[in-house]
């Protein structure tokens, strides 16, 4: 049996005509009869008395009905699930990040994407960039930002490379906060907030003020950016920081007036790995946000 019986005789049993039921099906009655003939050759059994030109439903005819209701209800449902996933107006997805970008740009931006779509949820996991790397190759998270990784190693992630210029944050008090620019000069034996010693940041600034033969005077060190401008706040130290989390940082913090942000002279870099599983294929919903996430950070390059 198919739909379009199971339709013909649902509509046959409610209305008790044949002309009827091809009216509310927008059909002739020689098709809604044909239907019904060849439903009931299919199952082998009449599902009416014909008398005097009129249908009487046999009683076996009454259990389809109730059969035949719930599984049209249940298509009914599943085209109505299906046009909203191909709207995208329903599904899930599963981000991971460092926390940076964690705090407040991931939250705004899932915020704005869904706002429209009450059907759609999303699951936000902050993890470190090393463990969000394996639970994206593990296939279990739609998209993942994480610090730069070369694309050799993990093959089981597809890597979208986002550089970033740092800038140099320093207290509103500061003299340096009137310059245009600062160099690496400028914060010669001057206390600094910095990353982790292992972190390509770090790296870049030993590198310059060695060749410069500066003095590197790191006297704060945290695992993240955000921390960091609470010491700059205070007046203790400047920092580097990214742009995600200047831009985080200024619309969301209100100490943000005590913090001035200047370019760095020369470049330091700071750069990112958009990653997505390899050998999983996304929804068309993910794939929307990732292309939404993608053009975000790219703005704020």
């Amino acid at each position: 049996m198919n739909i379009k019986q199971l339709k013909a005789f649902k509509e046959v049993m409610i209305t008790g005509s044949v002309s009827k039921a091809a009216s509310n099906l927008f059909r002739t009655q020689p098709a809604v009869s044909a239907q019904l003939t060849s439903l009931e050759n299919e199952i082998g059994m009449a599902l009416f008395e014909r008398r005097e030109g009129r249908l009487y439903p046999v009683p076996e005819a009454k259990y389809l009905l109730c059969e035949a209701v719930e599984i049209l209800e249940k298509i009914e449902r599943l085209e109505d699930n299906l046009t909203r996933v191909r709207k995208l107006e329903t599904g899930k997805i599963n981000v991971i990040a460092m926390l940076s970008p964690s705090i407040f740009f991931l939250p705004k931006l899932i915020s704005e994407f869904v706002k429209d779509r009450e059907g759609v949820d999303v699951s936000l996991l902050s993890q470190s960039s090393f463990q969000a790397q394996q639970l994206i190759s593990a296939q279990r998270y739609d998209v993942g930002i994480i610090d730069y990784m070369t694309e050799s190693s993990s093959p089981l992630l597809n890597h979208d490379r986002l550089d970033y210029c740092c800038l140099c944050a320093v207290s509103v008090n500061d003299p340096l906060a009137k310059k245009s620019y600062i160099t690496a000069e400028d914060l010669n034996g001057r206390p600094l907030a910095m990353l982790s010693e292992t972190h390509m940041i770090h790296t870049q600034m030993k590198q310059i003020f060695n060749d410069k033969k500066l003095s590197l005077n790191v006297r704060f060190e945290t695992q993240y950016f955000l921390p960091q401008l609470s010491f700059v706040e205070n007046g203790l130290a400047c920092a580097l920081i990214d742009p995600i989390t200047v831009a985080s940082y200024q619309e969301n913090c209100i100490t943000h007036s005590r913090v001035v942000f200047l370019p760095f002279k020369p470049d330091i870099t700071f750069s990112i790995s958009i990653v997505t599983p390899a050998h999983r294929s996304l929804s068309l919903l993910a794939s929307m946000f990732v292309g939404t996430l993608k053009k975000s950070l790219q703005e704020l390059q």
